[in-house]
């Protein structure tokens, strides 16, 4: 992975905006959306080394985009945005991510605070029982062939012809819950075998399944129209990916990129930021298989979902078409998309790695239901503090091609979390604050204490105030459910 030797100047553009100047190899120069604050964690890794690697790749457009969540990451820092040219640029998984289409679908119920706390520890074990969860979970379903291509295929619809969920919930989510430019035929039976015992499980990381509330709205009108009516009312946030299946498919690609071309090999800063020519098989053929990772993604959401709505039937009595998908949004992910770009209309692959898509009014992807305000866009926070619905923006379709952060983004690495926390300790002070906890182990409370992660506030400050996704409100947890 690329170090950063030395400190890498960025100039201030305001308070918001930081730029790197093109030199080099750089074809574009790198801006970075941050606060001071954040701006000096990104000098402790190798994320600015980074950016600059993405500024050097063919065909890229405007400028390397660091979002306020920036950090280290494979290739891309997670965080990282690129527009590259459909006909004379590339695709590289590095700016997509292992765990392609990792996301989060929120939910909102009828329900108070108070109507759930009181039975909260009852809900929680019954979600853990009906959403399998840790490393190597699997699901309740057992897929054939056939049906396993359905799902890489169709994505989430095809859980709704199987009786899971509604349509209307396909019609909450990003790409209708599908792309359709998915190709089960060009994922491998490796990754097949890793995703068809999966579908519906949360996994390990930092998955999660979080019963919430209201705390805060700041935009009363943009939240009645997501669904948010008042402070203290109920929400469900899910958080996970691909699992297996989409990690396979990334080591796939990698590898058959880097056989493909190993002279493109030596000369990258970075290996993994190996890529495949635009209008290139390859090229195609990954983004097939990532597309069809995306929709296994999907799916495997819009089946939690289904089973989170069984436990509030089981528990409260709440009956399922009461719980509404507010958005289900991609993080992890490549879109071919049209931006106008020095005044022409150019066709590009946008890589959103660790990316939320924020797409303002009235634009032609902002779903229907939301045009009139903009689509919704999901900011989970770490576990214990709060999460954030923002809505999508003019300005990011300007400046950042129509993306914002993704979460809070990591400071300590994992080993580094497990020698600083004790799980036990995690779990008695989300406790104190009246936080119930479910987790498939206490190695993984540890690895994702709250305090391994940036300060979520301040990162949704940062795209609020540079309007590349505007505040809606802010969630709070009362029960998490991690792998």
């Amino acid at each position: 992975m690329t170090e950063q030797k030395e400190k890498i100047h960025a100039k201030k553009i305001n308070d918001h905006l930081f730029e790197i100047e093109r030199t080099g190899n750089m074809k574009v120069p790198v801006r970075i959306f941050a606060s001071e604050k954040l701006l000096s964690k990104l000098q402790e890794d190798a994320s600015l080394q980074q950016g600059i690697n993405v500024a050097s790749l063919p065909g890229i457009y405007k400028a390397s985009i660091m979002l306020p969540d920036a950090h280290q990451g494979y290739g891309f820092s997670i965080g990282g945005v690129a527009a590259l040219d459909y006909e004379t640029g590339c695709i590289s998984p590095g700016g997509i991510g292992f765990d392609i289409n990792c996301g989060v679908r929120l939910l909102t119920t009828p329900l108070k605070k108070e109507d759930v706390e009181p039975k909260i520890k009852e809900l929680m074990d019954s979600m853990f029982r009906n959403v399998p969860s840790g490393v190597g979970s699997e699901s309740f379903l057992r897929l054939s062939n056939p049906e396993l291509d359905a799902v890489l295929n169709k994505g989430a619809a095809w859980a709704v012809e199987q009786g899971y969920g509604f349509k209307e919930d396909l019609e909450h989510c990003e790409e209708n819950g599908g792309m359709k430019e998915a190709d089960a035929s060009k994922v491998s039976n490796k990754a097949k075998s890793r995703g068809r015992e999966q579908l519906g499980s949360l996994g390990a990381g930092n998955h999660f399944l979080e019963v919430q509330y209201v705390e805060q709205i700041y935009d009363e009108e943009v939240a009645k129209a997501f669904g948010i009516t008042e402070i203290g009312q109920v929400t469900v946030m899910i958080h996970c990916g691909s699992r297996g299946l989409g990690h396979q498919v990334c080591s796939d690609y990698l590898r058959k990129m880097e056989e493909a071309d190993p002279e493109l090999m030596k000369s990258l800063p970075e290996k993994d930021l190996i890529y495949a020519k635009a209008g290139t098989q390859l090229a195609k053929d990954y983004f097939g298989a990532m597309a069809a990772s995306a929709n296994f993604a999907w799916t495997n959401r819009h089946i939690i979902a289904h089973q989170v709505r069984k436990s509030f039937k089981e528990v409260l009595g709440l009956e399922p078409e009461k719980i509404k998908t507010v958005y289900d949004i991609a993080h992890n992910i490549a879109k071919v998309e049209e931006h106008m770009i020095d005044g022409e209309k150019k066709k590009v692959y946008v890589h959103r790695k660790g990316a939320t898509r924020s797409l303002p009014a009235g634009h032609p992807n902002t779903p229907e239901v939301y045009k009139s305000v903009g689509q919704p866009v999901l900011i989970p926070g770490s576990m214990g503090t709060a999460s954030y619905l923002l809505v999508g923006t003019e300005k990011a379709l300007e400046e950042s091609f129509g993306s914002t952060a993704h979460g809070a983004g990591r400071v300590m690495s994992r080993t580094e979390a497990i020698r600083s926390f004790r799980g036990e300790q995690v779990r008695k002070e989300l406790e104190e604050h009246k936080i119930y906890l479910k987790a498939g182990s206490l190695k993984g409370v540890s690895e994702e204490a709250p305090a391994v992660y940036k300060d979520i506030d301040e990162v949704v400050k940062v795209s609020h105030e540079a309007g590349i996704g505007n505040l809606v409100a802010k969630l709070r947890p009362i029960g998490v459910i991690k792998g």
